[in-house]
């Protein structure tokens, strides 16, 4: 059966990679609006790409007003900003919502409507030249046609697609990752991680995107305990970078399933941050699924090495589950209690969550059938 196949327009990775991408950003447009959040500034990461453009005489005016995951209102405020100052083209840096959210202002700047309208539809708007300067190993985002947007009138995240999200650009540099904090390095690697695992395991996975996230497994089994403990390793920064975007590329193309399903409503509720809630509920999730994907799960235990072709599949799933339990217990992975969050007030809207997870579509890429019963009882297991 055909499958297709889609990246981002360009690609550089590397340490240097935004000195090399500087001639590329010159030539995306006049003005570019830089969508990135106060951290990015106060740590001089801004500061960098703002030299960037300068070199290439290029203007630009700055929209920092990302704060936590993206929310309807900040689009809004991003698209009036752009407008306002009459740019033609847009950077993100910074972590996952920087970069979804400059793809959902440009998918309004031709087009006009609110946001939440382009929920449960394909975006195939006219974009504007957008570059992405991931500074998290994790998201994948650069390399994706999604962005998920915090609807806060129905108190959803908005899992919304379209090819024409995918960046114009992506600069995948080392040197912007290295400012991570070890907790945000742990949530966004293992977010990471999820992308890849969800992707070999789904229904929707093909050989390009088994090739991609069987690379990421390994990557991110080797690099990211390092990465944490040692933020200041670049080689594992580097090889993290490569595996985040490798990640982003297997699931942009097969889709997430269960983790991501069941994720986001946690997120839009409790205002857990997307890589930690998903790295909360890996055990859970992958504990289901098993069964459903012995041979996806058996690879991936033997490609990191914690199984071999003598274990039978059904072992070497459970081999690769244990492993991925130890690595969350290793970069000290919360639970929903150590994290704050209410058992009653979970409980009282577990119904609602797993409606939206079953809404969302995710899960049903699982090749484990799941029923909206399953995933309620699921999020009571987390207790």
């Amino acid at each position: 059966m055909a499958r297709e196949f889609i990246i981002p327009g360009q690609i550089i990775t590397g340490a240097g990679a935004l000195d090399m991408a500087e001639k590329t950003l010159g030539q995306l447009g006049r003005k570019a609006l830089i969508v990135t959040d106060k951290v990015m500034i106060e740590l001089g990461n801004c500061a960098k790409v703002e030299q960037a453009l300068k070199n290439q005489g290029i203007n630009y005016s700055i929209y920092s007003e990302i704060v936590g995951e993206p929310t309807d209102i900040m689009i809004e405020n991003g698209l009036k900003q752009y407008k306002e100052e009459n740019c033609d083209f847009l950077i993100a840096l910074g972590g996952g919502s920087p970069i979804d959210s400059m793809k959902a202002i440009g998918s309004l700047v031709k087009n006009g409507v609110n946001i939440s309208d382009y929920m449960g539809k394909i975006i195939d708007v006219e974009m504007p030249p957008m570059a992405a300067i991931p500074t998290t190993a994790g998201t994948g985002s650069e390399a994706t046609q999604f962005t998920i947007i915090t609807d806060t009138k129905k108190d959803i995240k908005m899992l919304l697609k379209g090819k024409v999200l995918m960046p114009t650009l992506a600069i995948s540099d080392p040197q912007f990752t290295m400012t991570a904090p070890p907790k945000i390095t742990a949530a966004t690697g293992l977010d990471a991680l999820c992308h890849a695992v969800e992707a070999y395991t789904s229904n929707k996975a093909q050989t390009l995107s088994d090739t991609f996230a069987l690379s990421a497994v390994k990557r991110i089994f080797k690099y990211l305990p390092i990465a944490f403990h040692n933020g200041k390793d670049e080689e594992a920064r580097t090889e993290m970078a490569v595996a985040a975007l490798e990640a982003g590329i297997a699931f942009n193309n097969a889709s997430v399933t269960l983790i991501h399903g069941m994720s986001r409503p946690i997120g839009a509720l409790f205002h857990v941050a997307h890589g930690l809630s998903n790295a909360m509920l890996i055990k859970e999730c992958l504990s289901y699924a098993l069964s459903g994907a012995y041979e996806c799960f058996a690879e991936l235990g033997r490609s990191i090495g914690v199984a071999s072709v003598k274990d039978s599949d059904k072992d070497a799933s459970e081999k690769f589950l244990d492993a991925v339990i130890k690595l969350t217990e290793e970069l000290e992975t919360p639970t929903l209690a150590e994290y704050g969050i209410d058992k009653e007030v979970f409980f009282n809207v577990i119904e609602k969550m797993a409606y939206d997870a079953m809404e969302s579509g995710s899960p049903q890429n699982t090749r484990r059938k799941v029923t909206q019963s399953d995933i309620e009882q699921m999020y009571k297991n987390l207790w």
